[in-house]
């Protein structure tokens, strides 16, 4: 049996929450902190020819946790590029980017790495979809022709990232066609043993605001798969903006293990480092 800290975090290219300063250090030091296994990342510059210190942050963040790493490269421009990275403390066996961009105007790719966790081959996917709802729907379709054409129906999956969903409609393709189940879905109240301590700059706001749309459990859940208790489906959580996380679009998904806690992390530094706020689960390998 193992037990996997899986980490979903969009870092908005290394800059803070409104793009004013540089954030990569201390998105290091917050995801060392953390001491996660594996780490999927979304909006990695791998190239900024105008700043040295924006340039190859997947092999920055790598280097801090002294992980191994594979990037996929979506968005070229002339002097950066950036994609998609998965991060990893297990040995990553192969990789290959996937091109699922749906029109000229955005580039998007899904990212499939191959990790090896104490003999047993786990499939991790990160993506990070589409702006409009039909090219989301055409992404995860190819998402999904991927996962049955090169995935064993009895191999572990994970899939995480930036999905942009805010209407909460790919669910059921993930649910009904590969037996995928979001980490948040079923959920009870849970204590903060073993996560660090974040305090929330702006909990009293929040509070009302979840009290006035009947939201009071959205922060917090536990999903014990296997396990008696009492469970209720919830919705993902709200993960952006980070300050004022409004809008559900960042998820992990996950085939074959049981989970054991899902959060999201707020305040600060997290409402500093990016736009989006990060998602940290505990998983259980059979």
């Amino acid at each position: 049996m193992s037990i996997l800290r899986v980490v979903s975090y969009n870092i908005h290219k290394g800059r803070s929450a409104l793009g004013g300063r540089e954030s990569l250090y201390d998105v290091r030091l917050g995801l060392y902190g953390l001491q996660p296994d594996l780490v999927f990342l979304q909006e990695v510059q791998g190239r900024n020819a105008q700043s040295g210190i924006l340039d190859a942050q997947h092999e920055a963040l790598a280097a801090g946790l002294q992980f191994e790493v594979a990037y996929g490269r979506n968005a070229v421009r002339r002097e950066t590029d950036h994609g998609n990275a998965l991060l990893s403390r297990y040995p990553i066996i192969g990789f290959e980017n996937q091109d699922i961009s749906d029109h000229a105007l955005e580039q998007r790719g899904l990212l499939h790495a191959k990790v090896f966790v104490q003999e047993t081959e786990v499939h991790c996917f990160v993506v990070h979809l589409g702006l409009f709802a039909v090219s989301r729907v055409r992404q995860v379709q190819a998402l999904a022709d991927r996962i049955e054409r090169l995935v064993p129906a009895d191999a572990p999956v994970l899939i995480a990232g930036d999905f942009n969903d805010w209407t909460n409609r790919l669910s059921p393709l993930f649910v009904q066609r590969l037996g995928l189940h979001e980490v948040f879905s079923y959920a009870q109240h849970t204590s903060n043993i073993g996560m660090p301590r974040l305090r929330d700059s702006v909990k009293a706001l929040r509070q009302a605001l979840q009290r006035g749309a009947g939201l009071s459990r959205a922060h917090q859940r536990s999903h014990q798969l296997g396990h008696e208790g009492g469970y209720e489906p919830l919705p993902p959580p709200r993960t952006f903006p980070a300050a004022f996380p409004w809008l559900r679009l960042d998820r992990i998904y996950q085939r074959g293990f049981a989970v054991r806690s899902a959060r999201v992390l707020r305040g600060k530094p997290w409402t500093q480092l990016s736009d989006h706020a990060p998602i940290v689960t505990e998983l259980e390998l059979p």
